[in-house]
């Protein structure tokens, strides 16, 4: 990536720097060029304008950088700038390819002789080589008290040729030099803002299973990097949990099974011990109630274990009313009768046979601590179907209200284990309403405890 970064960056500088130096070059030499070209013009313009008034002296006074020649209607010099005494002057060639005439495409062409044309017909040449020195001239015709003439007027070229070679030279150096100092900031600053991703990278390398308190370097920069970096701490801080809540899931779990699993070891070892018939069926039966409490914390266990992998599960429109009255009119055994009051209209999609569970959950809870009275309610309240299951027993403790939810916790543990509970009825019951898009709490009652479960209706679900 940093390699990337670099030459992308340096590629972009090239051609940019290129272009521009370029285009520089063009608009210097034109700017250039076209300073010559009028200054030449300038000076052309005053001799004509003194030839047309007098004759013209031999020699003509300066002006500025220019070499000023006049030429009679048969070639021969009239009148010279100093600098041309001691060189032989003539018309300068036209230039090639032949320029087009400025008067029009009616008047006669550049490619004859200037001085054959009349002079109000003959162009200005621009571009013509004079003794081998770059030139820009300009030829203009007049006619005064000498006759017909015709002026040039040559500016050098050498300045330009000069301003272009010396540009030309800065940029070949400035322009890789700088593109090498782009390189080299990109590549820098390229690398001061990946360190600390390689820094991130190199720490989540190293963590494994067993060491997931660890967490990597978070930069004060505030960028996207450091964000990144709570990112990837947030994602450890919930791996880790996740790997504690298993743990001790393992731990709850070997623990709950092993207890029944010894009393059902002892109860066998009994009877093989005292071969009596008369002992059979009373150890037969205790066995019997082990296996069943073995039975349903493995069918617990194995529910639990699904839900966390959130498995897909076939979901139809149900009538809540209909399925909880049928699952309460199942429930023959019940300590305590339980007293159900189901309102119509609680349709909901779910599964029938998690939605079951939990209204089984919620009962059987009730059922441990109840002293005389069960009471099932459900309603409609707006976008939600709610259902209460209320008894009037101890209750719940307002600051174990959440605790109870959690898996293998038990508020009276001796009464828990008599009754045969594993501490896990509440914890499933939470993950099916979840899994449903509900929510199920404990909530505050004026005597018992008062568990709600709410679950969105079928027209208002997501």
């Amino acid at each position: 990536m940093r390699a990337r970064a670099t030459f992308a960056a340096t590629a972009v500088v090239t051609l940019a720097l290129g272009g521009s130096s370029a285009a520089l070059l063009a608009v210097l030499h034109a700017n250039l060029l076209r300073t010559a070209r009028d200054s030449a013009f300038e000076q052309a313009g005053k001799v004509v304008e003194l030839a047309s008034r007098e004759h013209l002296p031999s020699v003509l006074a300066p002006h500025g950088g220019s070499s000023v020649w006049v030429l009679d209607a048969t070639g021969k010099p009239v009148a010279v700038t100093p600098d041309l005494l001691a060189r032989p002057v003539a018309a300068p060639p036209l230039p090639s390819p032949p320029l087009p005439n400025p008067l029009g495409p009616s008047a006669p062409g550049p490619d004859r002789s200037l001085l054959q044309l009349p002079p109000e017909e003959r162009p200005l040449v621009v571009g013509a080589r004079l003794h081998d020195r770059r030139q820009q001239v300009i030829t203009m015709s007049v006619s005064g008290p000498d006759g017909p003439l015709t002026v040039h007027a040559a500016a050098s070229l050498r300045d330009v040729e000069a301003a272009g070679d010396t540009t030309g030279t800065a940029l070949a150096v400035g322009v890789p030099v700088l593109v090498l100092l782009v390189a080299a900031v990109t590549w820098r600053v390229t690398g001061r803002a990946l360190r600390p991703v390689e820094a991130i990278r190199a720490e989540v390398a190293e963590i494994t299973g067993h060491d997931l308190h660890r967490r990597v370097p978070v930069p004060h920069t505030g960028d996207e990097v450091a964000r990144l970096a709570v990112t990837v701490n947030a994602t450890l801080d919930r791996l880790e949990d996740a790997g504690l809540r298993q743990r001790r899931f393992i731990a709850d779990a070997s623990h709950e099974l092993r207890s029944p699993i010894a009393v059902l070891r002892t109860q066998l070892e009994v009877a093989l011990a005292h071969p009596d018939p008369e002992l059979w069926p009373e150890l037969l039966a205790d066995a019997l109630e082990d296996t069943v409490r073995l039975q349903d914390l493995a069918a617990d266990l194995l529910l639990l274990a699904r839900l966390d992998a959130a498995d897909p599960v076939a979901v139809e429109l149900l009538d809540l009313a209909a399925l909880f009255a049928a699952a309460l009119a199942a429930r023959t055994a019940d300590r305590v009768p339980v007293a159900a009051e189901l309102a119509d209209g609680a349709e909901v999609l779910g599964n029938r046979t998690w939605l079951t569970r939990l209204l089984t959950n919620l009962v059987d809870n009730a059922q441990r601590y109840a002293a005389d009275r069960v009471e099932v309610r459900l309603t409609v309240r707006g976008p939600d179907a709610v259902l209460e299951v209320c008894d009037d027993g101890p209750g719940i403790p307002a600051a174990d209200r959440e605790r109870v939810f959690e898996r293998f916790t038990r508020l009276d543990d001796a009464r828990s284990r008599e009754l045969g509970g594993a501490g896990l009825g509440l914890a499933i019951a939470r993950d099916l309403a979840g899994h449903h898009g509900g929510t199920l709490a404990a909530e505050p009652a004026r005597t018992g405890a008062r568990l709600v479960a709410r679950l969105p209706l079928a027209g208002s679900a997501d």
